[in-house]
């Protein structure tokens, strides 16, 4: 059973990922994005599941501080999932440096076969 770290202020967003990976995953959660980090440092989870849209720190911002932590040494890499409002959001998954993304609204087979493969590479590269 693999930690999760879903940062998210979306309740129905929360649900759809509890729904979906809750069976196989442990998930955590927190409601901001300024929370990544210190959360990170808590749970170490296995992977990351970022919501493009949170209040006071938005998914992208939050995904270059963790992979600025992790160029200082500071975190254990990890894989970063971007959820997406839009297939133009794309864009800024990639220029975050997330190494995989979903447009939402959450297909839950899709992101648990994402969220399955991403882990499995993750693996396969230590």
């Amino acid at each position: 059973m693999g930690e999760l770290l879903l940062v998210t202020d979306a309740d129905w967003i929360a649900q759809q990922c509890e729904a979906a990976l809750g069976g196989d995953h442990r998930l955590h959660r927190v409601r901001r994005g300024s929370d990544t980090l210190e959360a990170i440092e808590l749970v170490e989870p296995d992977l990351v599941l970022l919501d493009m849209q949170v209040g006071n720190m938005g998914g992208m911002a939050a995904c270059l501080a963790v992979r600025q932590e992790e160029g200082m040494g500071r975190l254990r890499a990890r894989p970063v999932i971007m959820l997406l409002d839009r297939d133009a959001d794309e864009f800024l998954a990639r220029h975050s440096d997330a190494d995989a993304w979903l447009v939402k609204p959450i297909d839950p087979m899709r992101l648990a076969r994402l969220v399955s493969s991403t882990l499995a590479e993750a693996a396969a590269l230590v």
